[in-house]
């Protein structure tokens, strides 16, 4: 089977470099458009004023329009009399100052005697409460010069120097073309239901809304199958006829259909193909017949990094304006991350911020894993000839979100149970800012979190095998020296999660070590691990003889989702999980899980707003809902330590 390789692996400065020697110079050519619509589009040449403003001397507030020096000598005790239409002149804020006058008394100060005269206490000073006449704009003068971002602001300026229309740079005109025969496209009507292979066509729509967010406008062509003819022929025919990029999603890679390299290096000239980032490294990158042609990497976050590391910065380019990036922090990851030497890795991470630090908390997940992205705050570069990063030294962050919601995040680090992500929507409804930071790491992983004070809570559920109680032993355990408070979130139903109809039969726990029956694990250290110790143990079961006990998920419903592909049998995790994904469930033990908060945070705003929420209750019913649960106890003090 033939495959591609990556013919030139190079590095993000490197790609970046060769795009603008080869790009960077150009420009779009130049369009006039009305000054009203001209927001968010870049100069192509200077506005000089046509008016000045204000165009004559105005008022800057109500009251009476004046000669100055008639009002000298005025004094409470020597109050000066003006004659109404002779020495005083009603005027109002913006209106032109009568002949003769120089200075605006404001009416609070203005005594009326009769129908034609008022009384002043004190003098007026030339041009006291004026608006001289070019003070703000003179005519002649440069408004903009070239390469100006026109702003709202800027269009009331050029409207008001009475520049009602403008030169600006075209705005870039992409193609996106989305290739592969095992997509499906977006019709409207829409299913839950798809061909095994077969998957939504998002991308597209993804880098669409990237465009336009640069300041770009998009094209999407219809779908090519995997066909090097038919894509060669669509990239040729927009080079010709006139856009300003080409994107060909998929087949940047090194697999036997992707194409992209041979239609680009067939039309025109290949720039590189590969670079050392993680994620993004298959993006290729060319020109046909003048034209910057992309390959963007399949896979959804790979096709992000590339587009924003490779195309933002030449749209920037194209329409004239000035590449801005991302605002950074310092921040301190929550743990020791492993990283690939000779690959820059974009590693994406949650942040909050616990005591007077930034705590930046990593997201598990590939290129293909777009919610990794879309619930990350920031992102931290991990350079190519480093390791990975330590648990402690700060490093700089660039951030998805802006900085001060880092501030408003609540940083929750532990076990996973499906009605975090209800309190999470209820306490966005409820407390508006606040938002809610998850992590899931395991029972034992929030109590050391919560040691190295990384986070504001932790959940737990972790079972003492000696008296069947849960938490208040690990807590004295592993936490004897802090000030915490241990706060009932639920109890939830236990037990092995089966297919629909369960097919192979599962009673209980001795049924895992069955020939044939594939099992699912929960990862060293979450409470669910540690139960199905205990309930191994008591029942004399020894963990090697079960296929899959080395099989760690992180999550219930990721148990769940590997039960309902049949890549496992059994899995042990919450019923709520296995009612969500429709699956049959055998019950093993009614557990409690608690939320251990630290005491510094327990009578702030973003806490309080938290218990409010749970013990609400609008957050009982949705909770109840899912199935599995009981409130009874929500919200309650469980213990103080």
């Amino acid at each position: 089977m033939d495959r591609n390789v990556y013919l030139d692996m190079i590095s993000l400065e490197e790609a970046q470099q060769r795009i603008t020697r080869h790009f960077g110079s150009r420009r779009l050519p130049k369009a006039m458009v009305p000054s009203a619509r001209a927001a968010g589009r870049v100069l192509a040449e200077p506005v000089f004023a046509r008016a000045s403003s204000p165009g004559y001397h105005a008022a800057a507030m109500d009251g009476i329009a004046v000669l100055a020096e008639t009002t000298y000598g005025a004094s409470e005790g020597r109050p000066r009399t003006l004659v109404v239409g002779e020495t005083a002149f009603p005027v109002n804020t913006g209106h032109r100052l009568p002949e003769g006058c120089d200075a605006v008394i404001m009416i609070e100060a203005v005594n009326p005697v009769s129908d034609t005269e008022v009384e002043i206490e004190s003098p007026a000073y030339p041009f006291q409460s004026v608006r001289k006449m070019g003070e703000d704009i003179v005519a002649t003068e440069l408004l903009f010069p070239t390469g100006h971002l026109i702003t709202p602001y800027c269009v009331g300026a050029l409207i008001t120097a009475g520049m009602f229309e403008v030169a600006v740079y075209e705005t870039p005109k992409v193609l996106i073309i989305p290739t592969g025969s095992e997509l499906v496209a977006l019709t409207g009507e829409g299913t839950a239901q798809l061909e095994p292979g077969r998957i939504f066509e998002s991308n597209s729509h993804m880098l669409a809304a990237m465009v336009e967010r640069d300041g770009g406008i998009a094209e999407t062509h219809p779908i090519i199958e995997d066909d090097p003819a038919a894509i060669s022929a669509c990239v040729a025919k927009a080079a010709e006829e006139g856009v300003d990029a080409i994107l060909i999603i998929g087949g940047s890679s090194a697999g036997s259909a992707d194409y992209a390299r041979t239609v680009v290096s067939g039309l025109g000239t290949l720039l590189f193909h590969g670079v050392t980032i993680m994620p993004g490294k298959p993006v290729l990158a060319g020109e046909v017949k003048g034209v910057p042609v992309f390959g963007m990497p399949g896979y959804p976050v790979s096709a992000i990094v590339a587009f924003e590391q490779c195309l933002s910065p030449l749209l920037a380019s194209l329409a004239g304006r000035s590449f801005e990036p991302k605002a950074t922090l310092a921040v301190t990851p929550s743990r020791k991350v492993a990283s690939k030497l000779g690959v820059e890795e974009f590693l994406r991470v949650k942040l909050g911020q616990v005591g007077d630090r930034i705590i930046a908390t990593p997201i598990a997940g590939g290129a293909g894993t777009l919610t990794s992205i879309t619930e990350a705050d920031g992102i931290i570069r991990i350079p190519p000839q480093v390791e990975g990063l330590a648990a402690g030294p700060e490093v700089s962050c660039e951030l998805l979100r802006p900085a001060s919601a880092v501030g408003r995040t609540l940083v929750a680090v532990g076990s996973h149970d499906n009605t975090l992500d209800l309190m999470a929507d209820e306490i966005r409804r409820d407390a508006g800012t606040v938002r809610l930071s998850s992590s899931h790491v395991g029972s034992m992983g929030g109590l050391m979190a919560l040691k190295r004070r990384t986070c504001h809570l932790a959940g737990i559920h972790l079972l003492d095998p000696s008296d069947g109680s849960y938490n208040r032993s690990y807590v004295e355990t592993y936490l004897p020296d802090r000030s915490l408070t241990l706060v009932n979130l639920v109890t939830r139903e236990q037990g092995l999660m089966v297919a629909k109809g369960n097919p192979r039969g599962i009673t209980g726990m001795e049924d895992l070590t069955r020939d044939g029956v594939r099992f699912v694990n929960r990862q060293g250290g979450s409470g669910t691990r540690i139960l199905l110790d205990y309930r191994l143990k008591a029942l004399g079961i020894d963990d090697k003889l079960i296929d899959g006990y080395t099989r760690d998920e992180y999550t219930h419903m990721s148990v769940a989702v590997a039960v309902l592909s049949g890549t496992a049998d059994a899995g042990l995790g919450i019923y709520a999980a296995a009612r969500a994904l429709d699956l049959d469930f055998i019950p093993v033990v009614t557990e409690q899980y608690d939320l251990l908060i630290d005491n510094d945070y327990l009578d702030t705003p973003m806490v309080t707003a938290l218990l409010a929420t749970i013990r609400s209750q609008r957050f009982k019913t949705r909770v109840l809902a899912l199935g599995g649960y009981s409130t009874d106890t929500t919200g309650e003090v469980v213990a103080r330590f």
